[in-house]
């Protein structure tokens, strides 16, 4: 079983040269300004995506389990003292189960959607602007 054998040289250069002579031309510029633009678009998409995705997570994470702590400790050590437990129980009660922002309504499920979401989107982001970064 043989090895491949390398490209010789000058098959190398032939083909740097036909990309020189596929880029001198207009066309060859407007494809290359339209894979940088492509580049631009989705890798600033990623970058926006890579910061939100976590601050969603932990945002949604954090709100869902809060009440479920605060509960728990309210049925556990507080329960001895009456007017502990009923603070506790207010506190609790006081946690919003949705914010309404305008006409969106955030959940914590939701929250913790849209960061996985994000996610998606950021690889989406990664892999496209690689694409296009070959293919300037």
């Amino acid at each position: 079983m043989e090895a491949p054998s390398r490209p010789s040289l000058s098959r190398l250069a032939q083909a740097s040269e036909d990309r020189e002579t596929r880029r001198s031309t207009g066309l060859g510029f407007v494809r290359t300004t339209f894979w940088a633009i492509c580049h631009f678009v989705f890798y600033f998409a990623q970058q926006v995506a890579e910061v939100l995705a976590p601050l969603c997570l932990v945002l949604g994470i954090g709100w869902m389990a809060l009440p479920r702590a605060l509960a728990a400790i309210t049925t556990g050590s507080a329960s001895t003292d009456p007017q502990a437990q009923d603070v506790m129980n207010h506190v609790v009660g006081s946690i919003p189960d949705h914010l309404t922002i305008g006409s969106h309504v955030m959940t914590p499920g939701g929250l913790i959607f849209d960061g996985f979401l994000l996610m998606a989107i950021a690889a989406v982001g990664a892999t496209i602007s690689a694409v296009a970064a070959r293919n300037m």
